[in-house]
């Protein structure tokens, strides 16, 4: 007897109403754009419940790809038998003897209401031809039991397992639309694009570089943490690349040095602003946590906020950064993060920024140059480039 086949429970999704047939079918689309490499994989989609075939493909490679998959609550590997109560008996004895333990519980869902055993008389069916042919001296534990066994009756087959493994929860990717995330090489920001991603929106990243003073490494590691980041996605990611060099020389020679980061900031939005509505994202997402640094404590995020009127996202605002470093390693970019190369951010920092910067200060300091127009260069002259999976393969590189 073969296990063949994953049982993918949608969990959020299934209280979507009118809209959860667009869930699912995102949920789908999504979930095979990221087991694309694993060709001889085959699906079947039921109102609650999808099925993946393995068809021969390496079930713990599979697992480690689905796990990363917005939208699921939970998947498990099981054995599909024909709705019929003697083949249920012979799945369920043959997962009691190919597994160590000496207690079990049978736990039965009836989907099909016309099935002709209550769920109560399937378990105790099934229990009793399980004492009459195992091999093992066995007995029921409702509690704690070290094997349970799920049963799953639908009209034409029945689904049976005994393992439940969790998935990344959230929404579908895509499902709400797309957002631009401003990607320092931080801890902060790639845990926010993470977090973006998890509740259904798509994302494309914006990163300022500033030659000579940040370098190819640099550049490098931003790209290494989209890497990561594509994983939770349909595959790729599209990085604009600001040249912000002469833009933030103009700045901190017009701007006294405890106004630079805000209005460096403020500029970083205005950009941010224009290569989001040329690229149809409906929202800038960025790593700010509140009072974390200078320019993000309240009055820092509200001056900084109100040069332009898209709505900005900050996923990681009220987190500690214990908290947010957790979730770094978890997602694997924290080892990434910290690789000692400089972005824009920190290459000139202040020695005392204003913590509690003025609009009307802000805006004095602005006028001293032409910021218009070199917004608008920036904008025009950014480049990009699509990580997805021939990011690093020697023929592609940078």
């Amino acid at each position: 007897m073969e296990c063949n086949h994953i049982l993918v429970r949608f969990g959020e999704l299934t209280t979507k109403g009118k809209n959860r047939k667009t869930f699912i079918r995102k949920l789908c689309q999504n979930t095979k754009e990221i087991l694309s490499p694993f060709e001889a994989l085959t699906y079947e989609l039921a109102y609650d419940r999808m099925y993946i075939v393995l068809n021969g493909e390496n079930k713990d490679a599979v697992s480690k790809a689905l796990s990363t998959v917005f939208g699921i609550h939970s998947f498990s590997f099981c054995y599909k038998v024909t709705s019929e109560i003697e083949e249920m008996k012979k799945a369920c004895l043959h997962i009691i003897e190919t597994n160590e333990g000496n207690t079990f519980k049978i736990s039965t869902k009836r989907n099909n209401k016309e099935f002709e055993m209550r769920s109560d008389e399937v378990n105790r069916a099934i229990a009793g031809h399980i004492f009459h042919n195992s091999t093992k001296e066995l007995k029921v534990d409702v509690h704690q039991p070290q094997i349970l066994i799920k049963v799953e009756i639908r009209k034409d087959n029945t689904y049976i397992m005994d393992n439940v493994i969790y998935g990344a929860g959230g929404y579908p990717v895509g499902i709400g639309g797309k957002a631009l995330l401003m990607l320092s090489g931080g801890i902060d920001s790639p845990v926010a694009g993470y977090l973006t991603l998890k509740r259904g929106v798509d994302i494309e990243c914006i990163h300022y570089a500033s030659p000579p003073y940040t370098n190819e490494q640099a550049k490098e590691k931003v790209l290494d943490l989209v890497d990561v980041l594509r994983q939770y996605t349909h595959g790729k990611i599209k990085v604009h690349i600001v040249p912000f060099t002469d833009l933030q020389l103009a700045i901190y020679e017009h701007t006294h040095e405890s106004y630079a980061m805000t209005v460096m900031r403020r500029m970083m939005y205005r950009i941010a602003e224009g290569i989001a509505q040329k690229n149809n994202c409906l929202a800038i997402v960025n790593g700010e946590s509140i009072g974390q640094v200078a320019s993000q404590t309240l009055e820092s995020m509200g001056v900084i906020n109100e040069v332009i009127r898209m709505p900005v996202l900050r996923p990681v605002a009220c987190m500690d950064k214990l908290e947010i470093i957790d979730i770094a390693n978890k997602i694997g970019t924290f080892d990434i993060s910290v690789r000692p190369h400089e972005d824009c951010c920190t290459i000139f920092t202040p020695k005392q920024p204003a913590t509690k910067p003025k609009s009307y200060k802000a805006e004095a300091f602005e006028k001293n140059f032409d910021y218009a127009e070199m917004v608008k260069n920036c904008v025009e002259n950014t480049t990009f480039l699509v990580v997805d999976n021939s990011y690093k393969k020697i023929d592609n590189l940078f």
